[in-house]
């Protein structure tokens, strides 16, 4: 199928094909055709599914057709996110497919100073991309109102509960209009968005994209039992091959994020962490260079990660593993994108088990665990059943794609001054 038999008016498919998108993704397939009708959806779909292009397109193409009968410009379609970087990748995304038309869109949210962004609003738009606390901020100030708003979209409502905004996002709701389309759009289903859809949502199409086991085939997975206390000399010592050419590197919290990188920086990695704390300029600048390969190795949280768009990421490292099984293929899907393959290496320790276990018997197979490593060390089991799946783009221990699984990994030499990270910290061991 291609976009064009998706009754996608010319101006967007021109834009598309600037993009050097030629065929929809399975999600696109479904939903805009539903959304072009003006139907409500409760979508599940995780990363790297071309699930903000299933909604921008339709919204574009619908407004652009009302748009000769409405002079003013008021807000028309809302879409909310829960972080910064994920507003700003859906507000690019927006600019890019619409082009061609005349509809402005604009993007707010918090960390910076609101005059640029009241300004913009002051000379009306039609599409607005929001976190929720700025938002909310702006219209109690009466710089702007949702009473014209005709489409709604939730997208990353998982995130958006996870991250304490459910009381923020019902009150933005209880101001747009009842008459309206909506969308919902979540990784992952729990209860809590099934009451919230529920609340929200009339009569929607249910759609289900779950790429989960193309991003298991597509991407070669491996796990080291290692020592707490050795996962930072193991990541260095996986850092020192220069095959490892992009790197995201996982963090349960902001303050071990900023440790791995301090620690990096000081064995001569140039590295740069992303999370909550970092004022948003700083953020910003470590994406920059991220991803115009100026910096090999962006430390980060789950929350700021989501939003992270990077086509060619060789390497996901989880350093940390997290706590919910279904986060673990969030990171994975970092990795592998625009059909590409990709590499994902994961850390666990002794009081990580639990979790190996749980992400094991959510992907329904084995991890293959790398041994003979210098920093390996022998741990409880976490077995699962092992699912069927092409081995070839994973049936190796090792985290290349080119390495035999009989062969010991990683035996790479201790990176130049080790001796000096050896003997971090010995007066701080003295003293307890």
């Amino acid at each position: 199928m291609k976009f064009q038999d998706l009754n996608i008016i010319e101006p967007i498919l021109s834009a598309l094909i600037t993009k050097e998108y030629e065929e929809p993704t399975p999600i696109q397939i479904e939903a805009i055709p539903l959304l072009l009708e003006g139907k409500d959806i409760l979508g599940s779909a995780q990363t790297g599914t071309g699930k903000t292009a299933a909604f921008a397109i339709p919204i574009l193409q619908r407004l652009y057709m009302q748009k000769h009968y409405q002079s003013k410009r008021d807000i028309k379609a809302l879409i909310l996110a829960p972080t910064r970087e994920l507003a700003l990748q859906i507000h690019d995304n927006f600019i890019e497919y619409g082009k061609n038309i005349d509809l402005r869109t604009t993007v707010i949210y918090g960390g910076v100073s609101q005059s640029k962004q009241v300004s913009i609003l002051h000379r009306g738009i039609d599409i607005l991309v929001a976190t929720p606390g700025r938002l909310l901020d702006l219209i109690q100030q009466k710089v702007l109102t949702l009473a014209k708003v005709s489409i709604l979209v939730l997208d990353e409502a998982d995130r958006m509960l996870d991250m304490g905004f459910v009381k923020d996002v019902k009150k933005i709701i209880a101001m747009v209009p009842q008459a309206r389309q909506t969308m919902l759009f979540s990784a992952t289903i729990p209860p809590a968005i099934l009451n919230l859809a529920s609340e929200i949502l009339h009569q929607p199409e249910r759609i289900k994209v779950t790429p989960e086991a193309q991003i298991i085939d597509k991407i070669s997975q491996s796990i080291y039992h290692v020592n707490k206390k050795s996962k930072m000399d193991l990541l260095i010592q996986l850092l020192s091959d220069t095959k490892l050419k992009s790197v995201l590197v996982f963090s349960k919290t902001k303050h071990g994020a900023n440790r791995i990188v301090k620690t990096l920086i000081q064995q001569n990695i140039p590295a740069v962490a992303i999370h909550g704390n970092k004022s948003q300029g700083a953020r910003q600048e470590a994406l920059f260079q991220f991803k115009a390969k100026k910096i090999r190795v962006l430390v980060a949280t789950d929350i700021a990660a989501r939003g992270i768009d990077i086509d060619e990421l060789s390497h996901v490292i989880n350093f940390d593993l997290p706590d919910v099984a279904e986060t673990y293929i969030h990171r994975m899907g970092r990795t592998g994108r625009a059909g590409l393959g990709g590499v994902a290496i994961s850390f666990c320790s002794e009081d990580e088990m639990n979790q190996l276990h749980d992400i094991q018997k959510y992907i329904k197979m084995n991890i293959p665990v790398v041994k003979n490593d210098p920093y390996s060390v022998v741990l409880g089991n976490a077995p699962i059943k092992q699912k069927s799946h092409n081995p070839s783009a994973r049936g190796s221990a090792s985290p290349h794609h080119t390495q035999s699984p009989k062969k010991k990994a990683y035996g790479h030499p201790r990176p130049k001054n080790y001796s000096k990270y050896d003997n971090r910290n010995q007066n701080k061991k003295s003293s307890n």
